[in-house]
């Protein structure tokens, strides 16, 4: 049961900081590296206890989630180089790889791509029609209204994770039960 409430505390510490990360983007275009460094964090954390609590199937082995957090980092790295992603989302989405794991890397690319060009979407909409009369200054949307081109891609990775995580199985009653069962 102990083990239960570790994973479901990382989950959940992953999920608030995703979505305070999110917010950040929105907010102001940044996403501060202390998020990051909870949702790294949270993966050792929960990784070791489950590996010696003898629960290591809940996640695939550590090469698998230590390639496709590489896999990200590379990729975005490049983008970051082209200045086609900021360097949080870059650390961000590095972050979040290393709990989807390559079993979770395919899904999380997936949504992270359709909900950031929906996001692309609405910021062509902001910018062509302005209809927030008076967005916070420093806001994603007072920056798209002002002509910029911008998109706050750390809602996608955010919700990107959280969906990989569900297609994956970690929010399964069969998994979470199967901590109880024991």
């Amino acid at each position: 049961m102990l083990l239960l409430i570790v994973f479901l505390m990382c989950l959940f510490v992953v999920a608030g900081t995703g979505i305070l990360a999110a917010q950040s983007d929105l907010r102001g275009m940044t996403i501060p590296n202390v998020y990051t460094v909870i949702v790294v964090g949270a993966f050792i954390v929960c990784y070791g206890a489950l590996w010696m609590g003898g629960r290591d199937d809940v996640f695939a082995s550590l090469p698998s989630h230590l390639i496709a957090a590489l896999i990200v980092f590379l990729i975005t790295l490049a983008m970051f180089m082209g200045k086609l992603m900021g360097a949080g989302d870059s650390k961000l989405a590095t972050g979040l790889a290393l709990w989807a794991g390559l079993k979770g890397l395919v899904p999380f690319i997936f949504y992270m791509s359709v909900i950031g060009g929906l996001l692309a979407l609405t910021a062509l909409a902001l910018k062509k029609w302005t209809p927030v009369k008076e967005p916070k200054p420093e806001s994603w949307v007072a920056q798209v209204q002002g002509g910029a081109s911008k998109v706050p891609y750390g809602v996608a990775i955010v919700f990107g994770a959280l969906a990989s995580f569900v297609k994956i199985g970690y929010f399964d009653l069969d998994v979470l039960s199967s901590f109880v069962i024991e």
